[in-house]
């Protein structure tokens, strides 16, 4: 009896392996809603004024709503909206950054590697809320910029799938963030 256990356990594993290779991967098409966590690193430079770079890091944290469409067996395209915030607070002396919300719109492509995994990449339009007080300058504007990102999602049941992000932005007035996030998704 237990050397046929030994034995069923790697020709279980096998069989499991050949059914999820046999399907076919597919790309995800539909409405889906993500809750987002992660780190957040924000940079200042302002080096061509002889202030120098400031940096600090936090953790941002938010949601997004989007939608994928279909175009071929294992490719969709889609729209993002995502809203966050952050906790990247910088302070030394009379200087001060933050980064406060942080909204994004843009598009992403989605490529299928497996019927469990799939890859994206993105960009779009950021729009960041960013206090700067340093000696000689003081400003709270809301900062325009351009994101990219890439990532990977992994189907943890029928419907939800959990992310990890890489992400870049660089808005106006020489700031820029860089994120690394996970996340949980549900689709529609």
């Amino acid at each position: 009896m237990r050397r046929s256990l030994i034995l069923a356990a790697p020709v279980g594993a096998v069989l499991g392996s050949l059914l999820l290779v046999a399907a076919p991967a597919q790309a995800e098409t539909g409405p889906r809603v993500e809750a987002l966590v992660g780190l957040d690193r924000i940079s200042l430079d302002e080096g061509q004024y002889g202030l120098g770079t400031y940096n600090k890091s936090g953790f941002t944290y938010g949601g997004a709503l989007g939608y994928d469409y279909q175009i071929a067996p294992v490719v969709s395209v889609g729209a993002d909206v995502e809203l966050d915030g952050s906790t990247a607070r910088y302070h030394g002396g009379p200087s001060m950054l933050s980064a406060g919300r942080d909204f994004y719109f843009g598009g992403r492509a989605t490529l299928a590697l497996s019927p469990l995994t799939h890859v994206y990449a993105k960009v779009g339009y950021a729009n960041a809320r960013i206090t700067a007080n340093l000696p000689g300058y003081s400003a709270s504007t809301n900062g325009d910029g351009v994101r990219f990102g890439v990532g990977l999602q992994q189907s943890l049941a029928p419907r939800i799938y959990g992310l990890v992000e890489y992400r870049y932005t660089s808005y106006q007035d020489n700031f820029s963030r860089n994120q690394l996030l996970t996340g949980l998704g549900f689709r529609f």
